[in-house]
C-alpha cells in the first residue's frame, strides 16, 4: 500500500508545476489537459474554456511523486487547511535555499531557524496556499 499526496488548484496547476520545479527542482513525469482525455468529462463536471487546463500531473520532488490537478477549474482560491508538506534537507544552507524559495510570495508561519530537535526548523504556506515544513535532521 502507498499513499501519495495528490493537491487542487483550481485552474492554477499549471503555475504552481513551473513554481515547483524552480523552487524544488521538480521534474514533470506526466501531464494530461482535459482536451487530451481519451473521454470527454460529465456534462458540468468542468467549465467551458478549460479544454486546456490541467485534469492530471505526476510530478516528483527528489523521491517524492506529487500528483495534482485543475479540479472543477473554478479559479476559486484552493484551500490546503490542516495538513502541511515537510521537505527534510541535507543542510542548513539547503534548508534555507528552499524556504527562501517556498517562501517568495507566500506567507512564514514559523521562521526557519534553530530549534530544540533541529538545527533548522521553519513552517510556511507558498503562494498557492500549501503548507509546508522544512527541517533539516
Amino acid at each position: 500500500m502507498k499513499v501519495e499526496t495528490y493537491l487542487f488548484f483550481n485552474g492554477r496547476t499549471e503555475e504552481a508545476i513551473e513554481f515547483y520545479k524552480r523552487a524544488l527542482g521538480a521534474q514533470v513525469t506526466m501531464l494530461m489537459r482535459y482536451k487530451d482525455a481519451p473521454e470527454a468529462p460529465p456534462p458540468g463536471m468542468v467549465p467551458p474554456g478549460s479544454e486546456n487546463k490541467v485534469m492530471h500531473a505526476s510530478f516528483t520532488v527528489g523521491d517524492t511523486t506529487v500528483m495534482a490537478s485543475d479540479g472543477d477549474c473554478t479559479g476559486a482560491p484552493p484551500k490546503f487547511d490542516g495538513f502541511s508538506l515537510s521537505i527534510t534537507a541535507q543542510s542548513e544552507a539547503e534548508a534555507e535555499r528552499v524556504f527562501g524559495a517556498l517562501a517568495e510570495g507566500g506567507q512564514v508561519r514559523m521562521p526557519l531557524g534553530k530549534t530544540f530537535f533541529s538545527p533548522k526548523f521553519g513552517m510556511l504556506a507558498d503562494k498557492f496556499g500549501v503548507g509546508w515544513m522544512v527541517i533539516v535532521a
